[in-house]
């Protein structure tokens, strides 16, 4: 046949599988995540179903499985009324004040570029800096944990 494919060609081009070549450094277009960053806050749901998962593994301890549990919550919070979600509602908003506070913190100390330990640091007195130094100096000893065998 010219110019053709055979039957053998296109049933191996079905059959193949297009594996993409495994990558030896995750560098997709993600910024790497900052562990200084606040979480977010719960909703309300969230907050309902802490309460509610040491409720349910004291009523059923042999059950192991999360989904149970999930679903379990998931039916209870569904039945309940607007007036019995309402502590749950509010703890969620208290959550989400603070955290909106601390995320004005952490944006004030992105936009100076400091970091927290950073200014834990500065609020020792240059003294007992120097102090903690002179200290070091003075002992004269020299350690070497374990790197080298004598």
């Amino acid at each position: 046949m010219k110019g053709g494919k055979s039957k053998s060609d296109t049933r191996n081009a079905k059959l193949s599988v297009n594996k993409k070549p495994a990558k030896a450094g995750r560098k997709s277009g993600k910024a790497a995540k900052d562990p200084n960053k606040p979480k977010r806050p719960a909703s309300a749901f969230f907050v309902f179903m802490e309460e509610f998962r040491e409720q349910y593994k004291k009523d059923h301890p042999k059950n192991k499985s999360v989904a149970a549990v999930g679903k379990a919550g998931g039916e209870k919070w569904k039945s309940m009324s607007e007036a019995d979600k309402a502590p749950y509602v509010a703890k969620a908003e208290k959550r989400k004040v603070e955290y909106e506070k601390d995320m004005k913190n952490y944006n004030r100390r992105q936009a100076e570029g400091t970091k927290p330990e950073e200014e834990e640091e500065s609020e020792k007195s240059m003294s007992e800096v120097n102090d903690e130094d002179d200290d070091e100096e003075g002992s004269g000893e020299v350690f070497f944990w374990g790197c080298f065998d004598f």
